[in-house]
């Protein structure tokens, strides 16, 4: 049987790291069976599902790397969800109940308070089709519930193990509301069930949803899915994911610079013994990949790792890597390998390629560099042409003209040179400067 995953995004916000590793998580697994991969948007949340998200995600998810076999709109399928509803009602699986939401949360209140657990207790049931009558006479629609099973029943989680629901451990859930609309419960599980999908990876908050949808789909006598519920995300601490690193999106990270293939390493062998590295593809994710490698316990997620990992990545690239993503500069395979191991995004290149190419603003250097010495220094400039060992010959002369050493000596030159405190080597900078620019620079200090 081909394998049949999806992500289901709802257009409700941006993309973030959360919602990567799922995406990420399913689409390895599919291509590394030979499945499909399903991009089902559920946006029937009309009043906070926006047009402006809807665009963000696929141009996210592209940027990871990842494609799709086909895509759906949840928004599109209502005539699917009222058939399964009919279904169900038939059936005798669903029933209307008429409590108000403030009504239900009073009770809820209530059962707390005598030490029970908020359930809801199926009062509705209990009504008579009169006092059903009469409640719709008076105004009130209802809303639909689904009975859940009697009796405990157990499945196989493919990262947790065996999983059991327990009978009266949760409420009835409501799956039709009001307005005849659906909450996230129905329309999933009926996807999921003609879609064919047959495994669901997701993160383990919704273990307990896992088990209504068992409960659904086998009322609707749909062929069970497989499920898969990875442990969720820490930070750097051991806490859960903070707001700020949890809900960083793709779309500030990708401003930011950051390599999506960090992006991928890192979800991907997040909870695994792999260690996340900079020197693998998406294919070798892919080809590495086991959902039975995640463990349970919760995995921590380092911003500062992802952006160390990023940076790996950029010191890796090839030349002919750097020209593609980099083409409207034109810079030697030298330039290349001098500036790489200093970037910490691809974006830095151009900042480099100034100091190199181009002019630079006049540096401040400070008072303590003296014009005698920045005059020795423009003196002693060897003839081109420049190379490797330029750097050193020339300091050495202008430290036995001067008597400049250490920082003394090496700061003002940088600092003319570059216009930073740091960067790249400049015996390898030096000659893609060139002679003339070294004079002119010197000259500004």
């Amino acid at each position: 049987m081909t394998s049949f995953l999806r992500f289901a995004p709802s257009p409700t916000g941006k993309l973030h790291l959360g919602n990567a590793r799922v995406a990420l998580v399913n689409w390895l697994f599919a291509r590394k069976t030979g499945g499909k991969f399903l991009l089902r948007y559920d946006d029937t949340d009309k009043a906070r599902s926006t047009q402006a998200f809807m665009d963000g995600i696929p141009i996210d998810l592209r940027w990871l790397g990842l494609d799709w076999d086909k895509e759906a709109k949840q928004s599109e399928r209502s005539a699917s969800y009222d058939a399964a509803a009919e279904v169900l009602r038939q059936k005798g699986f669903l029933y209307p109940c008429y409590e108000t939401a403030e009504e239900l949360d009073l009770n809820r209140k209530l059962a707390r308070a005598a030490g029970r657990p908020p359930i809801y207790d199926r009062a509705a049931m209990k009504l008579s089709t009169d006092e059903r009558k009469a409640t719709e006479a008076s105004g009130r629609k209802p809303h639909w519930r689904f009975r859940l099973p009697d009796e405990t029943f157990a499945w196989t989680d493919m990262v947790h193990g065996t999983l059991q629901f327990t009978k009266g451990s949760a409420s009835d859930p409501i799956l039709v509301r009001e307005d005849g609309t659906y909450p996230y419960m129905l329309p999933s599980v009926v996807d999921d069930a003609e879609f064919g999908i047959t495994h669901i990876i997701r993160g383990d908050d919704h273990i307990a949803n896992g088990a209504i949808q068992i409960a659904v789909m086998q009322a609707l006598g749909a062929t069970l899915p497989q499920f898969a519920h990875l442990p969720l995300l820490a930070d750097a601490g051991g806490e859960k994911l903070s707001k700020r690193v949890g809900s960083l999106s793709l779309e500030l990270l990708r401003a930011e610079g950051i390599e999506p293939l960090a992006i991928d390493i890192l979800l991907s062998r997040l909870g695994t013994s792999r260690s996340p590295e900079g020197n693998v593809t998406l294919s070798d994710l892919k080809n590495e990949f086991d959902i039975t490698a995640f463990g349970l316990s919760m995995p921590r997620l380092d911003d500062a790792q992802l952006r160390r990992l990023s940076a790996e990545i950029i010191h890796g690239l090839s030349y002919q890597e750097a020209k593609k993503r980099l083409s409207d500069l034109s810079f030697t395979e030298d330039f290349w390998l001098a500036v790489r191991s200093n970037l910490h995004t691809i974006e830095e290149t151009r900042l480099w390629y100034k100091v190199c190419y181009e002019q630079i603003d006049a540096p401040n250097v400070g008072a303590d560099i003296h014009p005698d010495f920045v005059k020795k220094a423009a003196e002693l400039l060897p003839a081109e042409p420049w190379n490797n060992d330029t750097w050193k010959t020339w300091t050495g002369a202008v430290a036995s003209a001067t008597g400049a050493k250490g920082k003394a000596l090496f700061r003002p030159l940088r600092l003319a040179l570059t216009g930073h405190e740091h960067g790249p080597e400049l015996a390898t900078l030096l000659p893609l400067i060139g002679r003339e620019r070294t004079l002119a620079r010197l000259s500004n200090l």
